[in-house]
């Protein structure tokens, strides 16, 4: 088997992983100013999809815009998220950088899209494939790739321990290679139910005194998960933002998520806001909780909540995912001012931030390649992948971390060998 690295090797981003020249597994970008792309030139007979997030999906209309049709295989729910992030990508991309596709290339998405649910095997550009239950987000696979000879599992995002929207992955299927992200690779997470209750309980005691709680949340799991939390915890919410359409399309597939009917419960708790006549600064003078996007501040309705809350050092600020470096709310975590709507604002609200991750800690990690020790296993989709790498060798793994633009040669009886680098 033949494997080249064009993106996601050294970094968490523009995840794109081309197998035997013919089979492409994701094709994201790298979000920034500008953001950054899969190298090189790809023209793949059929594309294969793990989630859809940015990072894994971000420019997949763009391979689209020749004459050729490569089918594009994926779950159900990733269709749909990655239909929504496209469009809000042609929406937003503005002056600030080209968009790398046309709104006829994510039309042509809809006409090369073959829906495929989990443990179901089917054929892609003369591979076998089969998908099983990643835990990161509603319809997130671990992909596993047999070419006849080689069976490669490619992890991509996933998450070990039960979340309220979705249960820990457990599958294990057997592989020669293990291709797997590394995101939170020397991060251990608290427990789940004790970072739950801390956050109710800070929650509450806001409201208790006349405070506005604000809840930044990535519009794809994170939203949902903490429209969850809030009804289990009987908080009354609003949610605002692209985790409203995310939202209404998930009840379409309930069986992408652990619980169905504590879905509908978290709905039904929740308010949906339009956005229509002034309706959100009204809401931020509510003694209340609003879930909102952008989860980093980098956009999105809380650019409307945080500049009315922010004065009252009783209302509240709580980040629920991990804050990119230079990011708006990784600034306002460390200095207690953020870039918000264009201008630097200090901020008197209490600021706090919870961690709901969606990706498998250290321990996680372990605990899932401990079924692979005699497989080839190697690292990316991380900040360090060669460190994760070497700590993996020290412990009898056969590990390594490819470097952008690397081509392997894998054999299921041989370790990697590097034929080219770009």
């Amino acid at each position: 088997m033949n494997i080249q690295f064009l993106g996601g090797a050294h970094e968490v981003g523009r995840s794109a992983i081309l197998v035997n020249d013919s089979l492409l597994l994701d094709y994201g970008m790298l979000t920034g100013n500008p953001p950054q792309y899969p190298v090189g030139d790809v023209n793949p007979d059929a594309v294969v999809v793990s989630h859809g997030h940015l990072d894994h999906v971000g420019i997949l209309p763009s391979l689209l815009s020749g004459d050729d049709r490569p089918p594009i295989h994926w779950t159900p729910p990733t269709y749909e998220l990655t239909r929504i992030l496209a469009r809000d990508t042609l929406k937003l991309h503005g002056g600030s950088y080209d968009c790398p596709f046309t709104e006829a290339e994510l039309k042509r998405v809809t006409q090369v899209s073959e829906p495929h649910g989990y443990r179901k095997s089917f054929e892609a550009a003369g591979h076998e494939i089969t998908f099983y239950n990643a835990g990161h987000i509603p319809g997130s696979a671990h992909v596993l790739v047999d070419d006849g000879e080689t069976r490669l599992l490619y992890t991509a995002d996933f998450h070990t321990g039960d979340q309220r929207l979705l249960s820990g992955t457990t599958a294990r299927p057997d592989a020669d290679v293990v291709l797997c992200e590394s995101t939170y690779s020397d991060v251990e997470h608290d427990e789940r139910a004790a970072t739950e209750r801390e956050f109710a309980e800070s929650v509450k005691t806001t409201i208790w005194e006349g405070g506005t709680v604000v809840v930044p949340a990535f519009a794809i799991g994170r939203t949902q998960e903490m429209l969850m939390v809030c009804e289990a915890h009987d908080i009354d919410c609003y949610v605002d933002g692209m985790g409203k359409q995310v939202t209404r399309m998930l009840r379409q597939h309930p069986e992408f998520v652990r619980d169905p009917d504590a879905l509908q419960r978290a709905i039904s708790n929740a308010r949906f806001v339009t956005g229509r006549n002034g309706q959100r600064k009204r809401i931020a003078r509510k003694n209340t909780v609003i879930v909102t996007t952008s989860g980093m501040l980098s956009g999105g309705p809380a650019m409307t909540y945080i500049p009315e809350i922010r004065a009252n050092p009783v209302n509240k600020i709580t980040m629920t995912g991990y804050q990119v470096e230079g990011t708006p709310g990784r600034d306002l975590l460390e200095t207690g001012r953020g870039e918000i709507d264009g201008r630097v604002m200090p901020v008197s609200a209490q600021v706090e931030s919870y961690d709901f991750s969606a990706h498998a800690d250290r321990d996680g990690l372990l605990e899932f390649l401990d079924s692979y020790r005699d497989a080839t296993v190697l690292v990316n989709h991380g900040d360090r992948c060669a460190a994760f790498a070497e700590e993996l060798r020290a412990d009898g793994y056969d590990a390594s971390a490819p470097e952008l633009g690397s081509r392997f040669e894998i054999g299921a009886d041989a370790a990697p060998t590097e034929t080219t680098r770009s």
